[in-house]
């Protein structure tokens, strides 16, 4: 399979841009799968189901267009207050999911990592979301973050108490607790990702919903009124093209 650069400039290429115009990291808020199912008259779950199968199609998609980082909103820590058989089909839905996939991620070079606490999820998930992780480690292509159980404040909070733990130790000073020493002990470290440069929103929400709260400080936000499971490779695209126009200046003129 070609390097994620030579596939990144087919898709420059494609959609008629130059190679600096498309993200490298994107991360995507992936909303209604509930109003989809409740328009067609459907059990939420089966919005559940659709939208995890579109998930698949859009991360393969990412792969191919030669995108380092896709990072996905799954399950937020909020999400616990849902209605129990509700929670409990998702995380059956992720455990299939985690073993589903296997097969793809290998075969497109795809490394998974998880974001968020693995503590707090059913013993079966977090035994297949482990295998997953581990068997796609060595994998060199697109790097998969799955933020499973997540939740931007806790994030911080766990940063922080790392960091508490290490200067108690001594092995931290005062003065070396910066920004970047933050950036280090964040879910994110590791493997590294890089900040997102395309935040994307599905059914027209806005709001972050505490979601990546420190690493999206300069990330380019794309709202669509098209509920998840509705989301293809044509909508992925219009996203790209939004961020295209945008006039990057991280605080500069």
């Amino acid at each position: 399979m070609s390097s994620l650069t030579e596939r990144l400039k087919k898709t420059a290429e494609r959609l008629g841009l130059s190679f600096g115009q498309i993200p490298r990291h994107i991360a995507i808020i992936m909303d209604g799968n509930g109003r989809w199912a409740q328009r067609k008259g459907l059990p939420r779950v089966e919005g559940h189901r659709q939208g995890a199968e579109t998930t698949v199609k859009v991360a393969r998609c990412c792969a191919e267009f030669g995108i380092e980082s896709l990072t996905l909103y799954s399950f937020s820590m909020e999400n616990w207050k849902r209605p129990k058989a509700e929670v409990d089909a998702l995380m059956q839905l992720y455990g299939q999911y985690l073993i589903q996939i296997r097969p793809r991620l290998m075969l497109n070079d795809v490394r998974l990592v998880h974001l968020g606490r693995l503590a707090g999820l059913p013993e079966a998930v977090q035994t297949e979301l482990i295998k997953t992780v581990e068997m796609t480690a060595a994998n060199a292509g697109m790097v998969l973050a799955l933020a499973l159980n997540y939740g931007g404040r806790a994030e911080i909070v766990d940063a922080t108490r790392k960091i508490a733990h290490e200067y108690k130790q001594g092995r931290l000073r005062l003065k070396d607790i910066d920004e970047d020493c933050i950036g280090r002990h964040l879910y994110t470290a590791g493997p590294p990702l890089p900040d997102p440069d395309l935040l994307i929103r599905t059914a027209n929400q806005m709001r972050v919903s505490n979601f990546l709260l420190w690493q999206i400080s300069y990330s380019e936000f794309y709202i669509t009124k098209t509920l998840w499971p509705d989301f293809n490779q044509a909508c992925l695209d219009k996203a790209i093209f939004a961020y295209a126009k945008r006039d990057r200046r991280f605080g500069g003129i």
